[in-house]
């Protein structure tokens, strides 16, 4: 479904006070040279994290528990780099005004307003809005009424 005037009426003015108080930044997400920096990162991880299946597959079999121990924290580092990096998200680094100002909530899957403000996904549909203890109670009143 496209958009309305109104909705590109308004992205197009976003766009412009982005640019207009960050430009590096706007310049980063319209150039594609961010994708391919995020891929690059992306595929590092993954060869990081066979290295690591590598280096604890070694250490198992010369029983070896600290090469295998290497081996696990590679693995762990480079799967959780390979997330962070998937999901979109820089690793929060801890500054000096977080106390003061409230944090932002995050975002899955990084700007969803540059893609028109959807996510990607179909919502999900449930057949029965009640709560999950009142649809339980109600299975369980059928079966004491009925017999299974």
């Amino acid at each position: 479904m496209p958009l309305s005037e109104e909705e590109l009426r308004l992205l197009e003015q976003m766009e412009r006070a982005l640019v207009e108080e960050d430009p590096k930044f706007a310049s980063t997400l319209r150039g594609s040279s961010f994708r391919s920096n995020m891929r690059r990162k992306a595929i590092w991880a993954g060869a990081a994290f066979a290295v690591g299946v590598a280096v604890l597959m070694t250490g198992a079999i010369m029983s070896l528990t600290p090469v295998g121990i290497a081996g696990f924290v590679i693995m762990l580092a480079s799967a959780t780099f390979g997330l962070t990096v998937i999901r979109g998200r820089a690793p929060a680094a801890p500054t000096d005004d977080d106390h003061e100002a409230p944090a932002e909530p995050r975002q899955r899957g990084g700007l969803g307003l540059i893609d028109g403000g959807r996510s990607g996904r179909k919502p999900r549909r449930t057949r029965n809005h009640a709560p999950f203890m009142e649809r339980m109670e109600e299975r369980w009143r059928r079966r004491r009424e009925g017999g299974f």
